[in-house]
């Protein structure tokens, strides 16, 4: 006697499954004018940060690095009109530039989204076939796919809404963000979708202990490449295991709670960036030092009138009261990446100077002797209702002097934060001071027109063509079509 088992008729879908069936559904009818205008903010900033950070020491290291791998089939590297890599490694210093200078944008839970998406993209889209040209608004999309996919995948733990401690997000999740914004933008089916997560998961993963150190910006830089690696190793065929979003052992092996969810269904989807915005920096440092300057920069008014300097000498002790937050304490920073993850920099430089700028991380400004008499008198405490989430974190600074006075405010929500974004003013100050380092004014005001009439330009292509200008005339500027 025989017996037979019946196969059932309806497998359970897996998160994995989920999410590749979601990327490879989405399309521009489900973007949303919040969606579009705010995405369009960020791009237009990582694109500022980015061409700024091409003077960087760093920068410079990862383009000898990828000179090595130099081929016919190549894309832009930001500000150089000079030579081209190839996408995989365009992608990865472009990437490497827009982190090099903690200069971009960050969400909730903590990532810094758009540098593992925005240079990939754009590098893929210089080397495909040109009946293949993709517009703006497909560009638009498949940025949008990425962003949301690291904003889901950050929600999948409560670990992560705290600042973090082991991993440094974009390595684990802008990695997964790049390859499914690539994946998305080569239209790629489900089961490549599939394949390219699971890919990309075995590239994810940079320890925090790298913060403050020039290895830091390598790690949007590896973000955006392996990413864009992993579509094309998932468009070859190649294949991982089919369900690496749902298993411990998978994508949560970077969290202690790893608890994966369903993505809303397509007929009606909501996306995280329509829920919340991102936070766009006013000046290139850890975000949590931003609430500790905008602290200071009320309370100097205290201490100094007009353009005078601050009196120094009649400050007994400042006081800044943070969460405990490891890798931002370093009291006396020795360099410019230490010093852009130190709240008592941040402090003292604030009061020194009234603001931060990028010249405050020049080795003549962090060397100077009245900045290291303050921070000899800068101290920070932890209370216990300041939790170390970029959400409702606060910063409550106060300076005792020699005679006994006391002078405090607190920060709750700085400028630039989501609760309180820039100004598209301030957003346009910000892109043309960054780009202008770079590139023509031409090209810099092509780039944000460009960007600003984004779902309307046919080929998005353009926007590459301004990047790669040292010099642009009216003759030789490319021409923009919408």
């Amino acid at each position: 006697m025989f017996s037979f088992k019946l196969r059932p008729l309806f497998f359970p879908q897996t998160i994995t499954e989920n999410f590749a069936n979601v990327i490879h559904g989405l399309n521009a009818s489900h973007l949303t004018d919040l969606v579009i205008q705010r995405s369009k903010r960020m791009i237009l900033d990582t694109l500022g940060v980015g061409l700024l950070g091409t003077s960087t020491e760093v920068f410079h290291k990862a383009i000898q690095y990828s000179k090595i791998y130099r081929s016919d089939v190549s894309s832009t590297v930001w500000g150089h009109s000079d030579f081209r890599l190839p996408p995989l490694y365009a992608a990865f210093v472009n990437g490497v530039a827009v982190h090099s200078m903690d200069f971009d944008d960050t969400w909730h839970p903590a990532t810094h989204p758009s540098g593992a998406v925005l240079p990939a993209l754009l590098a893929l889209s210089e080397v495909l076939p040109q009946k293949q040209k993709f517009s703006g608004l497909d560009l638009l999309l498949a940025f949008n796919v990425g962003i949301e996919v690291q904003g889901r995948l950050m929600h999948f733990s409560n670990e992560a809404s705290y600042v973090p401690k082991r991993f440094h997000p974009p390595s684990v999740v802008g990695t997964i963000g790049s390859a499914a914004a690539t994946a998305k933008l080569l239209a790629l089916d489900q089961f490549k979708c599939k394949a390219a997560l699971a890919v990309a998961a075995s590239y994810a993963g940079a320890p925090m202990a790298n913060a403050a150190t020039q290895t830091k910006p390598l790690h949007i830089g590896n973000a955006a490449r392996h990413g864009l690696e992993a579509t094309c190793f998932a468009s070859l065929g190649l294949q991982g295991n089919k369900q690496i979003l749902d298993m411990e052992s998978g994508l949560g092996a970077f969290y202690t709670d790893y608890a994966p969810q369903f993505l809303p269904t397509l007929q009606s989807y909501s996306w995280l960036l329509d829920q919340q915005d991102v936070a766009i920096k006013r000046f290139p440092a850890h975000l949590g030092t931003h609430w500790v300057a905008d602290a200071v920069s009320s309370l100097r008014k205290y201490l100094v009138e007009s353009d005078d300097s601050v009196p120094i000498s009649r400050i007994k002790r400042i006081v800044v009261k943070v969460p405990d937050v490891r890798y931002v304490n370093r009291p006396f920073p020795n360099s410019e990446h230490e010093a852009r993850h130190s709240f008592q920099f941040a402090a003292c430089t604030t009061l020194l100077d009234g603001s931060i700028s990028i010249q405050s991380f020049s080795d003549q400004n962090i060397s100077r002797p009245e900045l290291k008499e303050l921070l000899s008198k800068t101290k920070l405490e932890h209370p216990a209702d300041n939790k170390p989430s970029f959400d409702n974190l606060y910063c409550e600074v106060n300076v005792t002097l020699q005679d006994g006075k006391v002078f405090s405010e607190r920060c709750d929500t700085f400028y630039g934060h989501w609760r309180k974004p820039l100004s598209t003013e301030d957003l346009k100050k910000k892109f043309h001071s960054n780009a202008s380092s770079v590139l023509s004014v031409e090209a810099t005001e092509g780039i944000i027109e460009t960007v600003d009439n984004l779902e309307k330009v046919e080929d998005c292509f353009v926007l590459s063509a301004f990047l790669k200008r040292d010099t642009v005339n009216q003759s030789t500027a490319p021409s923009i079509s919408w």
